[in-house]
């Protein structure tokens, strides 16, 4: 196994209120969900993602990219682009990106059962650590 397989990762599942942020590791493949940013408008709380990248030293990071349905772009994943780019901008960390369709869902699923109410917050990350994990799972082929 390579050096290069034992990256750290933070995935973020951009949003225009909340960004969902979770770390993983290339060399086991999985993800954890860590907490969600406040966003106002899609501009992020930089101080917070500034203290999250010093906190978890990642080699590079993974942003989910909000297509339609049929695979087309939208507004939305015009801006989690803009903000991929400035992660890559202000820190000099590549940026990834993966399709997100359907996270939010998958995750919501993930977290019934739980003894308390669902909050958007954790669907978020959630579906930061389910985005990372995807990309995880298709870049080690």
């Amino acid at each position: 196994m390579s050096s290069d397989k034992n990256r750290t990762l933070l995935g973020f599942d951009y949003g225009l209120k909340r960004i969902g942020v979770a770390v993983g590791q290339e060399l086991t493949g999985t993800a954890t969900a860590l907490c969600t940013v406040r966003a106002n408008d899609g501009k992020p709380d930089w101080d917070e993602i500034t203290r999250l990248i010093g906190q978890w030293q990642p080699d590079e990071v993974v942003v989910g990219l909000p297509l339609n349905m049929d695979g087309s772009g939208s507004e939305l994943s015009r801006r989690a682009q803009r903000f991929g780019n400035q992660l890559n901008g202000r820190y000099n960390l590549r940026a990834h990106f993966m399709d997100e369709r359907l996270s939010s869902l998958q995750a919501a699923e993930e977290l019934q059962g739980k003894s308390r109410k669902i909050q958007a917050a954790d669907i978020d990350k959630v579906a930061a650590k389910i985005i990372l994990e995807s990309w995880l799972e298709s870049s080690g082929e």
